[in-house]
Parts: structure tokens; sequence; C-alpha cells
């Protein structure tokens, strides 16, 4: 099958302009249609990469295509002579999105996904893909590297590892679920299960102690390929590649990552990495750790355990499920719980970690008006699109859904003595719907809803259908403190502290006080404070960025006070009736002694 030709060069690292091609031997006779994506999977939105398309050609040979414009990221070229050899597009893309979602350039790196830059050619989408990378012209880029999963093309001009060249890809689908990065970054490796990662870093960071780091991740991936694997330990990306590989853009308070079939796309704090000859665990370090486990785990779900409305995914518009509770929301369930089963943190740190994302849940009443179910349906245009009123009116299915998950996983436990657990659910997940996913002339098949409950039903040896809808459809609260009792935790309500409290959340802002969120039946909300308001005072007392919790420190709840207040440029005097931060916080504490279900729950 003759393959699809693309390249891609930095075309001016100083103006952030890739150029890319797009060659197809055998266009549609008809005219070719190309098309970009409007959203990368895994980040539900809307991105409309075609917008960074700065300009763009055809040609045949020496014959100049017209080209004509049907949508925002849609292109049909004119239909060509039967001898006219190649269609060619020419096109420049401007990267300046330092994210993990789309393409970043500049003199000090190059970054890209696929889909923010390849062409799709409409028709065409099961042949295979050659690529070419090229890199920057010019003296001042001879030590840059190419980063990236994709396999090295066999043959002339076939890339070396590390190296510009040519990668090739089986079809459209894998050539954009293998981002790139380019420059100068710092490489480690390991073995987990006999199976090559890599991990890069770009960005500044000294003294990286890259050694611990690689010794982390490599019990994070082993306990995980055991978790879906536990006879043969293969790992899942052998179907496609021979290796996995962690790229990280290292900036001052950086965070985020993107899963792909071999690789991962992370964003991190420099302040969050290891240092070299300092032996201590930071919270910072602990949370890099966790967002490592969270995508690695996606390489079974949602890499390849998929919901039936991804596949195939439909990238030009949006595609919904209500099933990313499962695919996330589980998945941030497990990222932590990695982290206890292999020592990398304590029990108490790990029960720590769950107090933080359950408090966080319950410190929004929008979870008592969205289910986890339709948070995830919604996604494209709520949680992905959160504004000043987000926590009064959605929940999020990553944390909710990891406490959906949490419940689950605890009840069957107890349910079956022990006998049976989560694991068991998500290994057969994998034997019925992943593990043969990309396998050669597999049908490619997701999971639906009636089939996840009745797995569940089947694995469990339980009838957790009514469970599992109340938790997921419903929108009242997890049961969990009894739950946390059959293992062996203790869930204390905390007390109010006595403090006063207004229930918004501020945010400095050129030296004032910017309300951004007002709480649900605060003191704030009821004196009539709105999001973007500026707090200028207190009873006639300037406030300062930092210091407003200091000044209602000298308050109690009932006291009467008076705010001064800018909305827009007008200034107004709001009187609030002072209130007590509400009693909807827990303590998780571990009990003294071994617990034989605790300890077969966290591998203790």
């Amino acid at each position: 099958m003759t393959p699809i030709r693309y390249a891609i060069a930095p075309l001016q690292p100083e103006a952030h302009l890739f150029a890319v091609t797009v060659t197809v031997d055998v266009p549609d006779p008809a005219g070719q249609v190309f098309t970009l994506p409007a959203w990368i999977p895994g980040s539900y939105m809307i991105r409309d990469f075609a917008r960074n398309i700065v300009r763009i050609r055809a040609d045949a040979g020496r014959v100049r295509v017209p080209l004509t414009k049907l949508d925002k990221q849609t292109w049909l070229a004119a239909p060509l002579p039967a001898d006219a050899g190649p269609l060619t597009l020419s096109y420049e893309v401007y990267a300046w999105d330092l994210s993990v979602r789309s393409a970043h350039l500049d003199t000090t790196h190059g970054f890209f996904n696929g889909s923010s830059v390849f062409l799709r050619v409409v028709g065409q989408d099961d042949r295979p893909c050659l690529i070419d990378i090229h890199p920057p012209a010019g003296d001042a880029y001879a030590g840059w590297r190419v980063a990236t999963a994709l396999p090295e093309a066999r043959g002339p001009g076939g890339a070396r590892r590390y190296g510009f060249g040519r990668y090739q890809a089986s079809d459209y689908d894998e050539l954009i679920d293998h981002p790139v990065e380019m420059g100068t970054f710092a490489l480690g490796s390991f073995r987990a299960c006999g199976v090559q990662h890599d991990v890069v870093f770009t960005g500044r960071v000294p003294q990286l102690d890259m050694p611990r780091i690689c010794r982390d991740l490599k019990r994070i991936c082993e306990a995980q390929i055991r978790l879906f694997e536990p006879r043969s330990a293969r790992a899942p990306f052998l179907d496609s590649n021979r290796r996995y590989v962690f790229m990280t853009m290292v900036t001052t308070d950086g965070y985020g990552g993107l899963e792909h079939r071999a690789s991962t796309a992370l964003m991190c704090a420099r302040s969050d990495l290891p240092v070299r000859g300092n032996a201590e665990t930071s919270e910072g370090y602990r949370t890099f750790l966790g967002l490592c486990s969270h995508e690695y785990f996606h390489t079974w779900n949602v890499k390849r355990i998929k919901p039936a409305a991804f596949v195939p995914y439909r990238l030009e518009a949006e595609s919904y499920t209500p099933l990313l509770w499962l695919f996330e929301g589980f998945t941030s369930y497990y990222d932590d719980l990695i982290l206890v089963r292999t020592g990398l943190v304590t029990e108490q740190q790990y029960v720590d970690m769950l107090a933080k994302t359950w408090n966080g849940v319950l410190r929004g009443t929008g979870r008592t008006k969205q289910s986890v179910a339709d948070s995830a349906f919604d996604a494209w245009t709520k949680y992905y699109r959160q504004d000043e009123n987000a926590p009064n009116a959605i929940v999020s299915y990553y944390t909710k859904g990891s406490l959906v998950a949490l419940a689950l996983d605890l009840t069957i436990r107890e349910k079956t003595r022990g006998r049976r657990s989560l694991d068991d659910v998500m290994r057969a997940l994998w034997q019925r719907y992943g593990r043969d996913f990309y396998a050669p002339g597999a049908t490619q098949r997701g999971v639906t809803e009636a089939e996840v409950y009745a797995l569940i039903d089947e694995v469990s040896g339980l009838k957790l259908g009514g469970l599992l809808r109340a938790l997921t459809e419903g929108t009242g609260e997890i049961g969990l403190p009894a739950l946390f009792r059959g293992v062996g935790l203790v869930a204390e309500p905390q007390k109010p502290n006595g403090a006063a409290a207004l229930g918004i959340k501020t945010r400095g802002d050129d030296g004032w006080v910017r309300v951004s969120q007002v709480l649900d039946g605060g003191a704030g909300q009821r004196a009539g404070l709105s999001a973007g308001d500026l707090i200028a005072a207190v009873d006639g007392l300037r406030v300062a960025p930092g210091q407003l919790d200091k000044l209602l420190a000298r308050y109690r709840p009932g006291d009467r006070a008076e705010l001064h207040v800018f909305r827009r440029d007008e200034l107004q005097v709001l009187p609030v009736t002072l209130a007590r931060e509400p009693a909807t916080q827990y303590k998780v504490k571990v009990e003294a002694g071994r617990h034989a279900g605790r300890a077969r729950w966290l591998g203790q």
C-alpha cells in the first residue's frame, strides 16, 4: 500500500513556525480532501488547531493546484489529470502553545502533537505514513536531538534512535498518537519488565537526580504491567513499538499530562523534581510521580480499553460519552494507589492523599447538582470551560470518579471477603476490550455502559448495578466512613476552627484582592459579592494581597463588617455578617497494628 508522506521542519524557531508537507501519490480523482483535527484525544475540548495554519498551498509537480476551503479545518484540492503526478500540500503552522496538547517552537526546543500539525488525507486514513523530521537550519542547533516513540523507518533515510530522519506509522491514527520533542534535553533510561523506558526532560534543572527518577518510575511501571498481566508481565505497547517515552517540559510552575499509546507528554514544576544528594521525598515529587503513574495507567485504560464513542475517534467534532468517570476517575484512583503499593509513599501519606481528594470534592456544592456521568458527557462545555461559578455547578469526573472507584473497590473486597477486587475488574476489561485492540486484523471496538455494568457484576459475583448507578448517575454522598472501617481506617469529621469566613476565593491582582469565585451559601454570596469584585477595605482598613485571611482572623462568626468593593469602576459598600467555614472536611487515620484487609488492598 502506497504510504502517505509527511515532512516537518522548524522553519523559523524565532518566529515559532513549523513548515509541513503532506504528499499523496494517488489523490482522489474527484478532488482530494484534507482536514486537521479539531481536538486531541485525552483533552475533551474543541481547540480548532487549524487556526494556527498561517498559509497553505497545493502543487502537483510544477503545477499549482487550486485549493478550496470547505470549513474551518477542511480543504479540497481540485481534481488532477491522470498523469499529473503526486499531490503535495505545503503549509506553515504557528506553534506557540506551551502545553501538552498542541505545538510549541522557539530557539530552545520544539514540540508537537501530530493532531495539531499533520493534515489527514480523507479516505486514506488507513494507509501507512512516512514522516521526515528535519532539524532547524544553522550551527546554533547542531546539538538538537529528537525524542519520540514513533518507530524509526527502515531503509534509506531512516532515523537512528534520537536522531533526525525518517520515522513511520501504520496509519494516521498512530501518526498522531506519538508526540515529538526536539532540542537539547536530558535523557535517562531504565528497563521495566524487560522493556526499555526513556525519560526526557526539557528545560534547565540544576542537579537533577535522574537515577532516582528512573528507579522510582521503574517500580511504578512494573507494578502496573503486572497488575494487568500478572502471568506474562507483558507491556501493552509492544504491539506497535518496543519502548515507552516519558517526555517532560519543566517550567517554574507547570503541571499537566496527556497520554499516548507508547509515550506521554508532561509538564511539571522545577521544584517538584528531586535534587542529587537529597533523599527526602517532597510533596511536589510525590505529585510528579502521581502524574507519571496516571498517564502510564492510561496506556491500558483509554488508549486500548476505550469507550465505544471513541472507536473510531471522530476528531472533527465532539464525541460524547458518560464513561469518563471510568477512564479518568478510575485512572485517578490507581495513580496514587500504585505509589503506596510500590512503597513510594507510606500508608498514612496515601490516606492523606485520599482525604485531600475527598475534602476537595466536598468543598463544592456542584457535587449535589451534577453527577459524574453528566460531568463526563458535558466535559466539552463545562469541565474544560470552567468559569467563576464552577464550584457551585459542576463536579470533577477525575476526583469524584476516583472516589467512585475507591468505594467500588472497597465494597467488592468487603462483600467477597477479599477474594475479588477492582483489580480483577480492570484485568477483565483489559482482556476483553484492550489487549488485542491494535493487533493486526483485530476488530477494534470500545466498551459500552451496559457492558461495564455487566462485567463488574460478572467479575465480582455481586449485583452492584444499583450501587454503581447511584454513584455515577446520582448526586448523593459516597458512604466512605463505613467502607473505611472495613480496611482499618478511621474518618474523623473536623470541627470548624471558629474563624470567620466570607466563603469566597480570591487572587492577587496588581496590588488588589480580586474575588475569583463566590461559593454557594457563604457570607460573601449573601452580602452580594460577585466574581471580579476588587475588595478594597474591611471596616475601613485597606486589604492587600495575602492579607484578607489575617484581617478576618480578628472577627468571629456572626460578627458584622463593612466591605468597600470596586465593581467595574464603581465603589460599593456591602454590609456582611461573617460565617464559619462549613464542617464538611475529614481527617483519615490508619488504625494501629496490621489489618489483613488493608494489607491486601495496599499491598503492604
